[in-house]
């Protein structure tokens, strides 16, 4: 014998029922013995509380709410049940909203509703659902009985919330099926007290009236057919990717259901775990998908994380006080307390010290709570023995549910740390001696990002998916979203990291959406946008978003987003940047930038500030934690620059190879902003600071390539025009050189606390001589490393090769993350 349970949802339509009784035939067609326990149609019970409360405040409209309940229930016996056999059922179901409209006109006049006279209202949705269904069954030629649940479920008259009488109601359901050898099709919700008043059973009661006659029935399976695929890990809404469970112990399927999981409520299914039946979850609109088994543990059948719940909002109040450690009777009186207001408890953490205990509750109770603590103990709190009583609002509560939790290794850490690592403080942390789950309570705000955070931790441990906001698809931002496409496949199967492009911005517009913005068809995308550009309304609404494991791209060249790094590295949200602005702002907020990082546990990603995807930062910063100290730094930092005197040491002009260059696009649109030698002074600095050094931009010594005579054009079609004249002065110095056997570098160099960038006279033996193109060197001088530097050389410039290096910070920063 199987128990089959059919929720508002799956009947909630005619083409719905016909799904079910296309579930129901194929059983039968198997030869599987089944009974079914229907709801009301979708919506009704709702619909009948609502008529009912119009009707006893007077509010006459409840009438023609009553005639649209009436007409839907005659529209769905026209849809399924063909007319020559409809006539008994219409009748029964016009007998029963007659009935239905006498006591809905009783209640209106007396303006009095009684919990008795409530359920027999709510009772009608059952016996209105039943009925149809079973003569449309019957019409499709499966037989059937209709059985109100009435007949044999003996209740006590606690009208609202009836309580079963097991023993009674068992003996009653198996002389029924005793009897009766169709398939029954049973009212759920309802039974009646020994003078024969219909009574209700309370929240899930239809779930509840399945697992009671499976267990009088001793039935192999229940199955609770519901609207999705069994139990998830979460709840889809809040985390997208939640996935079915393939199986639960009964304990497990309470916790998560006392944590918000809204499959099945706990106390229905005590009646099956008392027989060690089976239950099933199964999907009414997937009846090919297995669904969630919840049976006893079986000590072969390693149970370990199954789910992560929530209770959205619950308030958090604090007793503490030195006067309650070592006292007998604080915990008995604080909790008898609370007690007498009837005020449940949902959650409790005690100090070991038991300087303080904290409990949660739901936020309707907090401040009562709190009220009824304070009268207890207004003495103590008097005499200061104990603090004044704290209470906190807005407040969530997550649960990480699972067998044998407290024996997983890690698990625990691994919540933790995830949480950190997003931002999200734990306010209270509780697990209980059964090992089922962790709870915590962090805040509101952040609940469905810990959702998220903590499901792909535990669940998708394999997977990280990152959030990415990109300001600047320029040059660079738009080869890294080419990037970024083109390694999608490969960072998902060979790396295990899943990224969406989620916000998008440029001087002119900007679009955010949380679904992802397609790789290849952004442009477009953002030409359409109608949202103007500002920054500032841009990082609010990132951090407003609060979505996990998000990343900011700042593919600026200006000074446009770096104001908001703090804010952000604050909110958690890290940072990846060619950008060397904020590197080289005052050193107080160049500091300022790695503390909020280390504070918030962000990170903050530069490697491309110097010398593009080369591995020179990064390289640096292994020699400083590695104890090294550096003795010197020498460097030619600017690809321009590389590629400039390079060329320079053939027979051409100067000036012929910076306009080739400004026509090959190796130069800034202005080469001036090269030639300065400000870019280079920029990249010392964030070297020499990388060493742990204090300094200035204002600090170094600048050469500007530019010829004094020269430098009084201020517009770049001057310089342009004029500067042939540069070529005299170039020639000058390349002649001397030559005549040392040396040749022009511009070089970038820190030493004994001095910094300088400018032209010098290399020979041979320099390991910059033999520098070709537009590569970057650099050449670190350390303890380690004296006699001959440590030397990075290669390609230091170009759009593409810098959107390879900042992808692979993009990946870094998920490695921290993951």
């Amino acid at each position: 014998m199987r128990v089959l349970k059919f929720g508002g949802s799956s009947v909630g339509t005619p083409d719905r029922i016909k799904n079910v009784i296309s579930i129901l035939k194929d059983y039968s067609a198997q030869e599987i013995e089944y009974c079914v326990v229907f709801s009301a149609f979708q919506g009704v019970t709702d619909e009948l509380i609502s008529v009912s409360e119009k009707a006893v405040t007077n509010n006459s409209s409840y009438f023609n709410d009553f005639s649209k309940l009436r007409k839907r229930h005659l529209d769905c016996i026209k849809e399924l049940i063909p007319v020559r056999e409809s006539q008994s059922i219409k009748n029964y179901v016009l007998s029963l909203f007659e009935e239905l409209k006498d006591i809905l006109q009783s209640v209106y006049l007396l303006k009095e509703l009684t919990n008795k006279t409530h359920d027999q209202i709510v009772s009608c949705g059952e016996r209105l659902s039943c009925s149809i269904i079973s003569v449309a069954l019957n019409s499709e030629g499966l037989k059937c009985d209709f059985l109100d649940a009435r007949e044999v479920v003996l209740t006590d008259n606690n009208f609202k919330n009836a309580k079963i009488n097991l023993k009674k109601t068992y003996s009653n359901i198996k002389e029924h099926f005793e009897k009766n050898k169709n398939v029954q099709i049973i009212t759920g919700f309802i039974g009646k007290d020994k003078n024969g008043s219909t009574t209700t059973i309370g929240r899930g009661g239809s779930d509840l009236t399945a697992s009671i006659f499976g267990a009088a029935l001793k039935a192999k399976v229940i199955e609770i057919w519901t609207d999705v695929d069994g139990i998830l890990t979460a709840d889809p809404r809040k985390v997208p990717n939640a996935f079915s469970v393939k199986a639960v112990t009964f304990e497990e399927a309470m916790e998560l259901s006392h944590f918000g999981a809204k499959v099945i409520y706990p106390p229905t299914i005590q009646p099956a775990l008392e027989k060690k039946i089976r239950i099933v979850i199964k999907n009414t609109f997937n009846p090919g998908f297995k669904g969630t088994l919840i049976l006893e543990k079986e000590k072969e059948v390693p149970f370990n994380v199954k789910g992560i719940s929530s209770i959205d909002d619950v308030s958090l109040i604090t007793v503490s006080g030195s006067g309650m450690i070592g006292v007998p009777g604080i915990a008995s009186r604080l909790f008898n307390c609370l007690a007498q207001k009837k005020i449940s408890i949902i959650l409790i953490t005690q100090a070991s010290s038991e300087h303080s205990i904290c409990f949660a509750v739901l936020p309707q109770y907090g401040s009562i709570a709190k009220e009824t603590i304070e009268e207890e103990f207004k003495y103590e709190i008097k005499d200061r023995i104990i603090n004044k009583v704290k209470l906190e609002n807005e407040l969530s509560i997550i649960a990480v549910v699972g067998e044998d939790l407290k024996r997983t290794h890690g698990v625990s850490g691994k919540v933790v740390e995830s949480l950190g690592k997003n931002g999200i403080n734990i306010v209270a942390i509780a697990q209980g001696s059964s090992e089922l789950n962790i709870s915590l309570v962090i805040n509101k705000k952040n609940l469905r990002k810990g959702l998220n955070v903590l499901h792909d931790s535990v669940f998708l441990s394999n997977k990280l998916a990152l959030n990415l906001f990109l300001v600047g698809p320029g040059l660079v931002g738009k080869e890294l979203i080419k990037r970024l496409d083109e390694r999608k496949k490969y960072s998902e199967e060979e790396l295990n990291v899943k990224y969406k492009l989620v916000g998008l911005a440029n001087s002119k517009k900007m679009i955010i959406d949380e679904e992802g913005i397609e790789l290849d068809n952004w442009e477009r995308k953002l030409g359409k946008s109608k949202v103007k550009s500002d920054i500032k309304k841009y990082i609010d609404k990132i951090i407003n978003l609060n979505l996990p494991n998000n990343i900011l791209v700042d593919c600026t060249g200006n000074e446009t987003v770096v104001p908001h790094y703090p804010e952000l590295l604050k909110s958690s949200i890290s940072i990846v940047t060619p950008n060397k602005i904020a590197n080289t702002k005052d050193y107080k907020f160049y500091l300022n930038l790695r503390r909020e990082a280390k504070k918030s546990n962000s990170v903050f990603r530069y490697g491309t500030n110097v010398g593009a995807a080369l591995p020179i930062i990064r390289t640096l910063k292994d020699l400083i934690a590695s104890g090294d100290e550096i003795i010197k730094i020498e460097g030619v930092l600017s690809g321009t620059l590389s590629y400039l005197f390079n060329e320079f040491k053939d027979t051409k002009d100067f000036s012929d190879i910076i306009l080739n260059a400004k026509v090959n696009g190796y130069t800034e649109p202005d080469p001036r902003d090269d030639l300065n030698g400000l870019d280079v002074a920029r990249k010392l600095l964030i070297l020499v600071r990388e060493a742990g050094i204090k300094m200035e931009l204002s600090d170094i010594d600048i050469k500007n390539l530019i010829p004094k005579s020269m430098q009084k054009h201020k517009t770049i079609n001057d310089f342009l025009k004029n500067i042939k004249s540069i070529d005299k002065h170039y020639h000058a110095l390349k002649l001397e050189a030559k005549k040392e056997d040396k040749v022009l570098c511009y070089i970038a160099k820190y030493e004994k606390g001095v910094a300088k960038v400018g032209i010098e006279y290399i020979n041979k033996s320099h390991p910059f001589f033999e520098l070709k193109g537009n590569d970057n060197i650099v050449a670190f001088t350390t303890q380690n490393y004296n006699e001959k530097p440590l030397v990075i050389k290669g390609p230091g410039a170009g759009a593409g090769f810098t959107a390879s290096g900042v992808f692979a910070d993009i990946l870094r920063v998920s490695n921290y993350l993951g």
